[in-house]
């Protein structure tokens, strides 16, 4: 599930850096999904950055849940965007269940609304909702709430994509990204997370890439003048499938792995590794 991630990481890609292929490249035809590994704030601001670049530069409605009310656009995204108009805005919409039970609800009402369904469905901090304060995600009914809204998030996305292919032949399909902050440290080389977070390993069975984000806080970045430097890994099943496909040929290639960079004054930008 690299189309909107990826739009993003090249829209807002360092001036250092050599910017080529800033248009997206085809949607794939079927349904995607995406899990974002890391801390919760960075996760947050790469799943605004998500939002908005789907609403401005695909011009696609966006569903973004989330337990924390937003009064207003973070300072990262300000800085990234100053211009970004209102109409776009209003094709992004928030909404705020407090429980995984009204999560639940509010996803499998997606398909109700008479209005075009959304080509993108975001959930910021899934631990939020199926984790309790203290909690180390070791229960199983942990475990089986996180494949019940797994499933249902996936289900959700596949259904609306035949939504929008009934009203358009030419709309893309509904793509699903969500945040994830495990309860277990991924300091591992190469960005990869330990395979010991039993509630990780459930939702890796449903989302097809995940994106790692892994910090850097070697003195190189402290000197560059950064705030804070992160790596970011893709990787999962949805890479592969991405290369192997017949039409791998028309497509930009797609990097596995990036940087991003944050300054002190919230600013944020992406490199390819």
């Amino acid at each position: 599930m690299t189309d909107v991630l990826t739009l993003v990481f090249r829209t807002f890609m360092s001036q250092t850096d050599v910017r080529t292929e800033l248009a997206v490249s085809p949607p794939s035809p079927t349904t995607s999904s995406a899990l974002v590994l890391g801390d919760r704030s960075v996760s947050r601001s790469v799943l605004l950055l998500a939002a908005v670049t789907a609403a401005s530069e695909m011009g696609v409605k966006v569903t973004f849940f989330t337990q924390t009310q937003i009064q207003s656009l973070p300072v990262c995204l300000q800085k990234c965007v100053p211009s970004l108009s209102p109409q776009s805005l209003k094709k992004i919409k928030f909404s705020y269940p407090r429980t995984v039970v009204e999560l639940l609800q509010q996803v499998a009402s997606l398909h109700e609304s008479t209005n075009t369904p959304p080509s993108l469905i975001i959930v910021d901090g899934l631990e939020a909702y199926l984790r309790g304060p203290g909690d180390d995600g070791s229960h199983p009914g942990e475990q089986s709430c996180a494949a019940h809204l797994s499933a249902l998030l996936c289900d959700t996305a596949a259904f609306l994509t035949e939504l929008l292919k009934q009203r358009s032949s030419s709309s893309a399909p509904c793509h699903l990204i969500t945040s994830f902050q495990s309860g277990v440290d991924s300091g591992q080389a190469g960005g990869e997370a330990p395979a010991t977070d039993p509630i990780l390993d459930v939702l890796d069975r449903y989302f097809q890439v995940r994106c790692t984000l892994d910090p850097d806080r070697s003195y190189e970045a402290v000197a560059a003048g950064l705030k804070e430097l992160w790596h970011i890994y893709l990787s999962g099943t949805g890479m592969t499938e991405a290369s192997s496909t017949k039409d791998s040929e028309d497509r930009p290639p797609v990097a596995q792995e990036w940087q991003l960079l944050i300054y002190p004054d919230g600013l944020m930008e992406f490199k390819s590794a």
